[in-house]
């Protein structure tokens, strides 16, 4: 018989369940609410809040009424022109440690000490923590990009170097990239990356050492469920999924033991479903090998 196990640290991490509170309380005393992008990194979630009424915009210039300000933050600049504005209500839904690594940051950028920000050129949350700098920072995402940015002579040789993390960045990439910097610099590290983001990766890359198959919920625009399903790959054949729908009953033919992870932005609801269905694949085949 198939054992199906789900981590015990999966899902929404307290920002999200923060950010979601916040956007739900909005919007039953408020008949424009919306959200400057995606409020988190998990389209069936967003999709299910734009029903209550809470649209996503991407351009907030022209928008009157409440603004809920997304989890990952928005650029500095943008939220002083918004903050003037009259006719908005500025709902604040950006998570506490993203805003821990922009004053940071900010501190950093007033004393003119130079900065590494660890993480995603284009993520949203990195282009918002950039801003906290004036953009005067090196983005780094690998160990092989800090190796070259070294090489390049893109950072003098000797510097002092202050290093900050993307919140959703994976401890051991952080590491690498610390310990490659550490050769030509000096560093002092800034670990920004939060407590949720490492409780999950640490649950999840535990239990795919058991698994005959890994299933890792949420947004494929996630970055901390893309690095989940990164870390459950060295250890277990996985796949990283976005909905029930996505499932296939091919994927769980001999499989005694498949475990499941889902990113902080994944909800309870769409969890529990895709455990559901999970068990009906697996109850139809057991029925078919009998």
């Amino acid at each position: 018989m198939s054992k199906i196990t789900i981590a015990q640290k999966a899902g929404f991490c307290f920002g999200v369940k923060r950010a979601i509170r916040l956007a739900e309380e909005a919007v039953l005393h408020n008949k424009t609410v919306s959200v400057i992008g995606p409020i988190i990194h998990n389209p069936q979630e967003v999709a299910r809040l734009e029903k209550l009424g809470i649209k996503t915009i991407n351009k907030p210039y022209r928008e009157n009424g409440v603004l809920i300000l997304r989890t990952h933050g928005i650029p500095l600049s943008l939220y002083n022109e918004l903050k003037n504005k009259k006719s908005v209500e500025i709902i604040d839904a950006v998570c506490p440690f993203v805003k821990r690594a922009q004053k940071i940051v900010a501190d950093l950028a007033a004393k003119k000490e130079p900065i590494v920000i660890v993480g995603e050129k284009e993520h949203p949350e990195i282009i918002a923590l950039r801003s906290y700098c004036n953009n005067k920072c090196i983005v780094i995402n690998s160990a092989q990009e800090a190796k070259r940015a070294a090489n390049s002579k893109k950072i003098k040789a000797g510097s002092k170097l202050n290093i900050v993390s993307q919140t959703t960045q994976s401890l051991e990439n952080f590491d690498k990239i610390v310990k490659t910097l550490k050769k030509n610099y000096e560093v002092k590290v800034f670990n920004t990356i939060c407590k949720a983001t490492f409780d999950r990766q640490n649950a999840a890359s535990k239990l795919a050492k058991t698994a005959d198959l890994m299933i890792v919920i949420g947004g494929k625009n996630s970055a901390n469920t893309t690095r989940l399903a990164q870390i459950c790959k060295k250890n277990a054949k996985t796949k990283h999924i976005e909905a029930a729908g996505d499932l296939k009953k091919e994927w769980f033919k001999n499989k005694n033991n498949i475990c499941l992870t889902a990113g902080a932005s994944t909800p309870d609801w769409i969890i529990k479903e895709i455990r559901s269905d999970i068990e009906k694949f697996v109850n139809k085949l057991n029925s078919k090998e009998k």
